[in-house]
């Protein structure tokens, strides 16, 4: 996949907005207009070389079916797209809607599920008087992307994992209800048993 940064995700961002398309006054009236005129020019370019924008006879750009492979295909896990755009910059919930252009209540299990796995870390940050719940990504995440690129997302799912520590304190309370249990019939067998999951989960 051809990696983006974050003057490439806003300029893309701009025709996914236009339908695909965008010219020169969307650029002046965005956020881009910060950069000045060089430093746009050269990221049209150099997405031009990259085959993720097209220019169009009448001087407005297009972006190509492989710009839109990065992040807005509907082919793509939205786990994938939301690891893919961390890696460019964080985000609140509320900013990955906006990017990805889906609804945020979509976003919220597959976000948490990233978080879950330790491949994504919320930070708390104060705006004003609310509290932003702001995902970066991290670096279990880099290489899961890197595992995506080269074996492929079909190959690759997501699953929520209940952590190792939680299991831990499961078995220890099994464990001790046995124990206190006078009428448990094969208690010594069960507890060792109990015992041979802890050493195998290794925790």
């Amino acid at each position: 996949m051809t990696k983006l940064g974050l003057i490439d995700l806003e300029i893309l961002y701009l025709g996914i907005k236009g339908d695909g398309n965008f010219n020169e006054t969307g650029i002046e009236n965005s956020e881009l207009k910060r950069l000045g005129v060089g430093r746009i020019l050269d990221a049209l370019a150099s997405l031009k070389d990259r085959k993720l924008i097209n220019l169009n006879n009448d001087g407005s750009f297009s972006i190509t079916d492989l710009a839109k492979h990065t992040l807005w295909d509907e082919q793509i896990p939205t786990w994938v797209k939301i690891l893919r755009l961390l890696e460019i910059k964080p985000c609140s919930s509320n900013v990955m809607s906006d990017f990805l252009k889906k609804p945020e209540t979509e976003l919220i299990d597959e976000i948490e599920k990233l978080r879950k796995n330790q491949l994504i870390l919320m930070l708390p940050l104060r705006q004003e008087s609310k509290i932003i719940k702001m995902y970066e990504i991290l670096p279990e995440g880099i290489e899961k992307i890197k595992k995506i690129e080269e074996t492929g997302f079909q190959n690759d799912r997501l699953e929520e994992k209940k952590p190792k520590i939680e299991i831990f304190e499961i078995i220890d309370q099994i464990i001790k209800e046995i124990s206190e249990e006078p009428e448990f019939n094969n208690k010594k067998s069960i507890i060792l048993k109990l015992e041979e999951i802890k050493d195998k989960l290794k925790i």
